[in-house]
């Protein structure tokens, strides 16, 4: 290949594992490729491990953006947040109009939004776009999750699907919708991978400290559950560590590494978007807070010492404590999804993204972190329904959770009794629970507020929003008319005022 200018069809920022595998991957493909980092080391990786390939490296940023062809083609993968912009601030002015600028990193959504406004008004296109699949998923082929930008995706759309994973022959790559819909879907995805990765790890606590179990017939578990319904790639990958020695000892390297797991933020930006949206996901949040949990270690063991003993064995036929078991991560599996699911919906119809649910669980089923055979169900539920409300409203899911619910029941209540810590699957469970309560308790909070604070209700079968002067009611006799005589309608009380036998307004809640 020439080094000469305009050669290149397509650039690539940040030569790290990432960006140095999708710089390959392309490369194989037939598509010549050059990439910048300012790290010698990184730049000689990728001359090394590109011998043979269409593919060159650059540590001058203006040789490397007169060398691809125009309009320009340009991938970021670096880290998210001020890096980012860094990099765009760079680039910029390097650039020409009409060329296409790429943040293919895990930048938060608003970010993504914000800086599409700032190119567009520099007349440069800009997409964020959400790539899953580690290492392995970039050199062979990744899912990838496009939105913003349309007519920059239509340019760089033949390359994305011929580097993506496939599935059936299609590849795992689709454009998501406007603004920052493929970088909020990618955080919602990462958001399903935690609660996914916390559920096999409360699997793991189970079999070991529950069923006594020794690493040997932890992976034996691990393996056949793998070839079953339950086929993902993160149960994969969870068999084989369970058969990785550290390097020159006959034990695992698993039993070898701190119990203190890390997080770089997504799983924490799902939560609080959710919140934002009221969208309950519980399984993610929890899987969230168990990560910020685990580096609590010298304060966890004082308390284990403080109050202990120690989780014991799981009573009853191990036999039969191993299919519940399997029923219970099926059951939880299922939950994660929904709620992820749900989220995405309702961040459809907040921010405009027009998603189409099924051709994300489609693109999901290759080349991504969360791939699993569930994942077709869930293909199959939204392609032949894309308004439907959630995931558990599906005729062919209902059986699924309906099957599996009683083992999920029996596991978590065994394992609460034994002092087991299962969080993850104790949140799916109250989630199905709630969800499948046609009248809850809220009502009492309702009530509640509004005594306290005078934030209103509305009634069952009346229109309205009402208020009741409930201060002072202990201390009298109910009137024949009841509570209704203290009900006022909707017009909400001035905050600080005071009404008859009321105390001041308390709006702090």
């Amino acid at each position: 290949m020439s080094d000469t200018p305009m050669d290149y069809a397509f650039g690539m920022i940040g030569l790290g594992t990432m960006g140095r595998n999708l710089l390959l991957n392309m490369a194989d493909h037939g598509f010549a490729v050059a990439g910048y980092d300012k790290n010698q080391k990184q730049v000689d990786l990728l001359g090394q491990e590109g011998q043979g390939k269409p593919v060159k490296g650059f540590m001058d940023s203006k040789e490397f953006v007169q060398s691809i062809k125009m309009p320009r083609a340009i991938m970021m993968l670096v880290p998210a947040g001020a890096i980012v912009d860094s990099v765009i601030a760079e680039m910029t002015p390097l650039l020409s109009p009409g060329d296409i600028l790429i943040d293919g990193g895990n930048s938060h959504f608003t970010d993504t939004e914000r800086r599409a406004k700032e190119l567009a008004a520099k007349n440069l296109h800009f997409f964020g776009m959400g790539v899953s699949g580690g290492e392995e998923g970039a050199r062979f082929g990744p899912s990838m999750m496009p939105g913003g930008d349309a007519e920059a995706y239509k340019v760089m759309q033949p390359v994305f699907e011929a580097i993506a994973a496939k599935v059936d022959g299609a590849p795992c790559v689709a454009y998501m919708g406007p603004g920052a819909a493929g970088h909020f879907v990618k955080m919602v995805h990462n958001g399903i991978e935690y609660g996914l990765m916390e559920l096999i790890a409360e699997t793991y606590g189970v079999l070991k400290t529950g069923l006594g179990l020794d690493n040997a017939a932890i992976g034996q578990v691990f393996t056949q559950w793998n070839e079953g319904r339950l086929q993902s790639f993160l149960l994969d990958i969870t068999k084989d560590i369970f058969a990785f020695n550290a390097p020159g000892t006959d034990h695992l390297l698993l039993d070898d590494i701190k119990d203190e797991a890390r997080a770089k933020g997504t799983g924490k930006w799902t939560s609080q978007v959710a919140m934002d949206l009221q969208a309950p996901i519980p399984t993610i949040d929890t899987a969230v807070s168990m990560r910020d949990l685990s580096k609590y270690k010298e304060l966890r063991v004082q308390l284990a010492a403080q109050y202990g003993p120690e989780a014991g064995q799981l009573p009853g036929n191990k036999e039969e404590v191993l299919r519940q078991l399997e029923q219970a991560f099926y059951f939880s599996m299922i939950m994660s999804y929904a709620q992820g699911m749900h989220l995405l919906a309702k961040a459809s119809e907040e921010y405009k993204y027009d998603l189409h649910l099924a051709t994300i669980a489609k693109i999901w089923r290759g080349g991504c972190i969360i791939r699993s055979a569930f994942l077709n169900d869930i293909f199959n539920a939204f392609e032949g329904n894309n308004q439907l409300a959630h995931l558990l409203l599906d005729g062919k899911v209902q059986p699924l959770v309906q099957g599996s619910v009683g083992g999920a029941r029996s596991l978590i209540a065994a394992a609460v009794t034994s002092g087991l810590a299962v969080p993850a699957y104790t949140s799916a469970l109250g989630y199905f629970d709630a969800f499948r309560t046609a009248r809850l308790p809220s009502n009492l909070i309702q009530a509640q507020r509004d005594y306290f604070g005078a934030h209103t209700y509305e009634l069952i079968g009346k229109e309205g929003v009402f208020h009741t002067q409930w201060t002072g009611l202990r201390d009298k006799v109910e009137s024949p008319a009841g509570p209704q005589a203290n009900q006022a309608p909707a017009t909400p009380p001035v905050p600080g005022t005071k009404q008859s036998n009321e105390e001041p307004l308390n709006k702090h809640l």
